[in-house]
């Protein structure tokens, strides 16, 4: 897929005030810090278009970007950020969770994990709860540029492991990194292929 033009459209509250499901949208959520905003940059090509911060946590809303005019990419706020107070989060939760059951039009959702770490508690219950909620998701491990190609392999399989615990099929997965470009044209054709899915429903 070739990224022609990608707009902020606008940041919602909540689910009700999102902008008009005309479109096929594509989620991104992962924990703070977890590098969304440089993901999303790299794969519209259009350099701080979502504004990345030195500060974790910074996405509170929902952020539509229309891209190519026909399909929407969607920025969620983060989850697991300790310094956000548990009134804060619960508000978070609550708007993301609205968005992600009722919006008719999502496609997909992608599910951020830093490759550095061991599997952790708060990305495997998002992703258990996504799944058990029948949320179509794929999992993109995040920063693959920080680890030896060895490392990476027993983080990623430490996750895929953990998941197959419960799961019987495990979501698409994908390995990114935005400092080295790695990923974004395999996501970019996962989306494309999800908007002809969409086009013939």
């Amino acid at each position: 897929m070739e990224i022609q033009s990608a707009t902020f459209v606008k940041s919602s509250p909540d689910l009700k005030s999102c902008p008009p499901s005309d479109f096929p949208e594509f989620a991104f959520a992962g924990r703070s810090n977890v590098g969304k905003s440089s993901l999303l940059n790299l794969l519209i090509n259009i350099k701080n278009l979502a504004k990345t911060s030195a500060t974790p946590g910074k996405t509170r809303l929902i952020n539509h970007y229309l891209v190519n005019q026909s399909w929407y990419l969607v920025d969620l706020p983060g989850y697991g950020y300790a310094k956000t107070g548990k009134k804060t989060r619960d508000l978070f939760w609550t708007t993301t969770e609205d968005y992600l059951l009722q919006r008719e039009t999502l496609v997909c959702l992608f599910v951020l994990i830093d490759c550095r770490h061991e599997p952790l508690k708060s990305d495997l219950e998002y992703i258990d709860w996504a799944g058990t909620s029948q949320i179509p998701l794929a999992l993109v491990f995040t920063k693959s540029d920080k680890l030896s190609a060895a490392a990476l392999k027993r983080n990623t399989d430490r996750y895929r492991n953990k998941l197959l615990e419960s799961w019987e099929e495990l979501p698409p997965v994908f390995i990114t990194s935005s400092a080295k470009y790695q990923g974004r044209e395999e996501i970019l054709t996962f989306i494309e292929e999800g908007i002809v899915r969409f086009k013939q429903v």
